[in-house]
């Protein structure tokens, strides 16, 4: 917070948001991560099965920006369900 002449300026807030991510090859494997989380453990997931994709980092920017619909296209590439978390 900073006072410039008789105004007061907040730094703005931020909220994080969490997602649950649901690993569908992974007896349904489900995690509540943030979105700077979510693909690290995406990818994780992945290399686990010896699998990897730059897929990951288009689901994590979709999820991010807000584009559900090309998230949704991109999890079920991945084998994965993302939802907000209440």
């Amino acid at each position: 917070m900073s006072t410039i002449g008789h105004w007061t300026r907040r730094a703005p807030r931020t909220s994080t948001v969490c997602y649950q991510v649901t690993d569908r090859l992974h007896t349904r494997c489900a995690i509540r991560v943030s979105s700077d989380e979510l693909a690290t453990t995406v990818s994780a997931w992945l290399a686990e099965l010896g699998a990897d994709s730059p897929m990951v980092e288009d689901l994590a920017l979709a999820v991010r920006s807000g584009n559900w619909p090309e998230a949704h296209a991109l999890q079920d590439l991945l084998s994965v369900d993302v939802t907000v978390a209440a």
